[in-house]
């Protein structure tokens, strides 16, 4: 049975780097496809990890110009292959902006005709980056993701982070803000992504697990070579 995940979430929520990780786990067990809708954010692209995707056997579908001079992105029509193929898993990252949200409605048809265990829609959490900070700014996102995607938010994924320096600390502050949004929304935390070692240390500390859910750890990918980046200018 086809499984569909879509992940939101604002700039600098790790968003991207989940979507990879999800989509490489799932190639290793069957046909997997990888659709790149953040139409703001140019930054963290995934067509940066192109050679890296289709290795792996994953159909990636980007924008129409991505990762070029052209600053107009639009949707390529072969998004419209995560329903009429017979794919095992599909990944969709479509950013945290309207832009993106509103694309993925245009598929509201394709989404209703699912069974309701093939969708997961996962708004994914980094509380250290000030768009979602507190209760409020996460809820106010999901509710525009809602309205603009014509989708319902399944469940919160806490990948609270400062990227290499993470610690335990960070996903405890996101278990603490996310703890209060379900409890106000009802929406569930289905996931803690985080890398292995820092999620060992966190679930070691006996949080609650209706507000941790299932644990998942990552690998880096979309990473920066900062070392490059500087000698540039010697």
């Amino acid at each position: 049975m086809k499984k569909i995940y879509v992940l939101i979430g604002n700039f600098g929520s790790g968003k991207t780097e989940l979507a990879l990780n999800i989509a490489f786990e799932a190639a290793s067990r069957g046909k997997t496809e990888l659709i790149d809708l953040d139409m703001v954010n140019t930054y963290f692209r995934l067509t940066e990890r192109k050679k890296q995707i289709e290795a792996a056997e994953i159909r990636l579908i980007s924008p129409n110009y991505a990762c070029t001079n052209v600053e107009t992105l639009s949707v390529p029509a072969e998004v419209a292959s995560a329903f009429a193929e017979d794919w095992d898993t599909v990944v969709f990252d479509v950013g945290g902006d309207p832009a993106g949200a509103t694309a993925l409605g245009r598929y509201h048809n394709d989404f209703a005709a699912l069974e309701p265990e093939q969708l997961e829609v996962l708004c994914v959490v980094n509380v250290r980056r000030p768009m979602a900070g507190t209760p409020e700014k996460i809820i106010s996102l999901c509710e525009t993701m809602e309205r603009s995607a014509r989708l319902k938010v399944s469940g919160f994924v806490n990948n609270t982070n400062l990227s290499y320096a993470t610690t335990e600390a960070e996903l405890r502050d996101g278990y603490e803000t996310l703890r209060e949004v379900s409890q106000r929304t009802g929406i569930p935390v289905l996931y803690t992504s985080g890398k292995k070692d820092v999620l060992e240390k966190f679930a070691a500390e006996g949080h609650d697990s209706a507000y941790v859910g299932r644990l998942l750890p990552i690998d880096i990918y979309m990473h920066r070579d900062w070392d490059s980046f500087t000698k540039l200018g010697k």
